[in-house]
């Protein structure tokens, strides 16, 4: 036990709540445990149906009220951290339960989507030992009742009038489609079996059998249920917003809170991304200038997206890119940062069957008993429709100095309590603010190869500004489908193939969008007050290890680690 949290009665509380509040959390979401790396949990499926997502509600609602009773003027200031922390999680672990967003919008978004979930999650347990196996076997004999239950959330949310989106309801489908299209010898569920030595061939004729008669006839059942049951009372493109769901204007403010954890209003952030877009001409003139010759902003995105000469001619040109961004990056990390003693970081191509509903990127950090590596999963499909100006950002964002760097050194932080150690979008902000400060970052740390690739930075920038205005335009202001649409494409230079990628992401995960720019914002407003207030003795090195050196903790709590470090710092001749 750490001695600052054991000199009270109030500190000792805190301790046996948190730990009791990590069990719980990763009980309620074991898949989300698998993608975290946590052990303990990956022979095991959620409950999705609305009596069990109440009872668990209550569950926590229990807790934050113990919580609440603990004197926060007695526990240690590590314990008061520890306090806010956990208070947030809890609070956000609550809401997410009664608000069920995501049972009001069927879709195939990463993260909310329950298969999305499964087929992202359940492939990357490791499987080192027969325990393992067992373990994998059993989760995959559930899967037939887990897909049962999660068509019967949608049919119980539906009645209750929270209809799905159309544009949501199809994106799944296609997805199930493309799932059960796959031989069942290359089925993503299968694929770990036949390259674990510790699984047997009966352990793999088991698994087949599973597949066979219990979860891919489930499967069926759910994409028969979504295209004859959900899609005829879906909402409409022009309706896909929370504010055309009963309840669901309060839903998206609560969102918008657990997102950025921050007090911002929709209006507010709004305004914020339309403010951070007009700034950026200025950039994308100056830059646009060096590669392109005088040309304005708009002709810079143009240029960008119709110059045939700037799309990958290969997968493997994709990849070979990413590892080229991440070892350079790796190359010179203890210049900029504290040394970390972390995994490595993989490049994974995500799989083809994930790919027409998949972000560009994502990231997946490793296990805790160090059997898994960290990935940064990268789309590589029709390489011909993806921009070579794109990639060396999207690296430095999800690999190192960004997710994989934040996500594993968290890990190694053993001074925390285990719940902070293992955080991704459950502290949003924090997270994603950090992957997008580090874009930035990489151009001060000389990583981008060509002022091709900083416009590459600068339409990411553009996009996660955008996020702002069009995630609140639908949810808040009531925008279709086809306006957000439209604004995404003007103000950036990507694709329509990812516009309607992102866009369906937003609609599906209400407020989650909003987290990258906010967070952002906050870290870079912290690093420029230490520079004004430090002066000559601000060390950027020594500011990132403050950042990182309390994990993922929401936006005002950071602020305060950043404020005490500048005071101590200040006081040092």
């Amino acid at each position: 036990m750490d001695p600052a949290l054991s000199g009270t009665d109030a500190e000792l509380t805190l301790t046996r709540l948190g730990a009791s509040f990590f069990d719980t959390m990763h009980s309620i979401d074991p898949l989300t445990a698998t993608m975290l790396g946590v052990l303990g949990h990956d022979s095991e499926l959620p409950d999705p149906g609305q009596e069990a997502s109440a009872t668990n509600a209550r569950r926590v609602r229990s807790f934050e009220a113990e919580l609440a009773a603990i004197r926060i003027a007695d526990l240690s200031r590590a314990g008061q951290v520890n306090h806010a922390v956990l208070s947030h999680l809890a609070w956000s672990l609550r809401t997410n339960l009664e608000d069920g967003l995501w049972a009001m919008d069927a879709s195939a978004a990463g993260y909310v989507s329950p298969q999305s979930l499964a087929f992202q999650s359940i492939p990357t347990a490791p499987l080192g030992d027969h325990q393992a196996v067992a373990g994998y076997l059993r989760r995959l004999a559930g899967l037939g009742g887990y897909f049962d239950g999660v068509l019967n959330r949608y049919r119980d949310t539906t009645a209750a009038g929270r209809r799905s989106t159309a544009a949501g309801i199809r994106q799944a489908m296609n997805q199930l489609a493309g799932h059960l299209g796959r031989p069942l010898e290359s089925d993503p569920l299968m694929l770990p079996l036949l390259d674990a030595r510790s699984a047997t061939d009966h352990d793999r004729g088991a698994a087949a059998e599973t597949l066979r008669t219990s979860a891919r006839p489930a499967m069926a059942r759910l994409l028969v249920g979504l295209r004859d049951e959900l899609l005829p009372s879906s909402r409409s493109d022009a309706e896909v917003g929370l504010r055309f769901v009963p309840g669901g204007e309060g839903a998206y403010r609560t969102a918008v809170r657990r997102h950025t954890t921050s007090d911002l209003t929709p209006d507010e952030i709004h305004r914020i991304g339309l403010e951070l877009l007009a700034e950026l001409n200025s950039e994308w003139e100056e830059v646009g200038s060096r590669v392109f010759g005088p040309i304005g902003p708009v002709e810079v995105r143009a240029r960008l997206r119709d110059d045939p000469a700037l799309r990958f001619r290969s997968s493997g040109e994709i990849v070979r890119m990413v590892e080229g961004a991440l070892q350079r990056a790796e190359a010179i990390r203890d210049r900029w940062f504290p040394h970390f003693d972390i995994a490595p970081c993989l490049v994974e191509e995500i799989d083809q069957a994930e790919a027409g509903n998949a972000a560009l990127a994502y990231y997946r950090g490793p296990s805790e008993d160090g059997r898994r590596a960290g990935a940064h999963c990268v789309l590589t499909t029709r390489p011909e429709n993806r921009f070579t100006y794109e990639y060396e950002a999207l690296a430095f964002h999800e690999s190192t100095p960004g997710h994989h760097l934040q996500i594993a050194s968290a890990q190694t932080l053993t001074h925390l309590p285990r719940f902070r150690r293992f955080l991704d979008a459950e502290v949003c902000s924090y997270v994603e603010g950090w992957g997008l400060y580090c874009e930035r970052l990489a151009d001060e740390m000389g990583l981008y190869t060509s002022d091709l690739q900083r416009l590459g930075m600068l339409s990411f920038d553009a996009l996660r500004a955008c996020r702002l205005v069009v995630d609140t335009g639908m949810h808040h202001l009531g925008w279709p489908r086809a306006r957000a649409v439209e604004f995404m494409w003007e103000n950036t230079a990507t694709t329509m193939d990812n516009v309607a990628n992102e866009i369906d992401r937003y609609i599906a995960w209400p407020g989650q969008a909003l987290a990258y720019m906010i967070g952002r914002r906050e870290i870079r407003r912290l690093r420029g007050m230490a520079e004004m207030e430090l002066g000559a003795r601000f060390d950027v090195r020594e500011f990132h290890g403050v950042v990182l050196s309390e994990g993922a903790v929401p936006l005002p709590v950071l602020a305060q680690v950043v404020s005490r470090w500048i005071d101590e710092r200040s006081r040092v001749q």
